[in-house]
């Protein structure tokens, strides 16, 4: 009786009502996904969840500080900011990483970008962006699409066939006319990426942008996240990026073996 009264108090949707943990992560996931925020209602529609839910939910959020409120928009709270600082796979390998993208920045004169998958999505870990660098919409801490981007299949090209096959039944949707959608496509492209140890983005994941990316290897041995310079298709060597970006890859992945 007590799961019913609480279906009823979430609008009528019983056993298919999150709780109160798996309405917070949703109301999280949605808010993230827009960088000017969204009102309450847009919040529910996304998340699933009633109105009413999504309204209380996020109050208690804004109350611990994981979300803020502007007017009558949510966006995400500094306090997330502050612990996503302290999560040690995201620490470690930034702060691993960071000499070897300050230098891949300065060689090539273009935007890096430091990533780890997450389900079917990479997570950037770090951005360090160059003064002629392309409006991307990544950030530290934003989500993209995995196949669409020269990142994301990079670290693909290395994982587990579960992965890949998790990734492809999904869905690849299109991000931009050039986006491989195609299934037996996408596999071989990957193919090609483990043969040469980079990977493209060609005007893949958006239109006149270009991207060269690279695996990282930890100390078991298994791909841990993806290095890449980006820019404009007309203000980037291919060749020399790729190189840049695969010898930057290489040593990030001796150091982290070596700890």
């Amino acid at each position: 009786m007590q799961s019913n009264r609480a279906g009823q108090r979430d609008g009528g949707r019983g056993d298919a009502t999150p709780g109160t943990v798996a309405r917070a992560i949703r109301i999280l996931d949605v808010v993230a996904a827009s960088e000017l925020g969204l009102g309450i209602s847009e919040i529910a529609r996304r998340a699933d969840i009633s109105k009413s839910s999504a309204q209380r939910t996020a109050g208690e959020l804004v109350a611990g500080g994981l979300l803020e409120r502007d007017g009558t928009r949510y966006r995400l709270g500094m306090r997330l900011f502050v612990l996503g600082q302290r999560v040690p796979r995201r620490k470690d390998l930034r702060d691993a990483a960071a000499p070897f993208m300050a230098d891949l920045r300065e060689a090539t004169g273009h935007s890096v970008h430091l990533a780890v998958l997450d389900d079917t999505f990479v997570i950037y870990l770090e951005v360090l962006r160059s003064p002629t660098a392309p409006p991307l919409p990544t950030r530290a801490g934003g989500r993209w699409p995995a196949h669409g981007t020269g990142i994301g299949k990079a670290i693909l090209a290395f994982s587990s066939a579960d992965v890949v096959d998790r990734i492809v039944a999904g869905g690849l949707p299109r991000l931009s006319e050039r986006t491989i959608t195609n299934p037996g496509l996408f596999t071989a492209e990957l193919v090609r990426i483990r043969g040469r140890g980079v990977s493209f983005d060609l005007e893949e994941s958006r239109p006149g942008v270009v991207c060269v990316a690279s695996p990282v290897v930890g100390s078991d041995g298994e791909v841990v996240a993806g290095i890449s310079v980006s820019g404009w298709h007309n203000r980037i060597n291919l060749d020399e990026a790729a190189a840049a970006v695969r010898t930057a890859a290489l040593g990030l992945s001796r150091q982290l073996t070596h700890h």
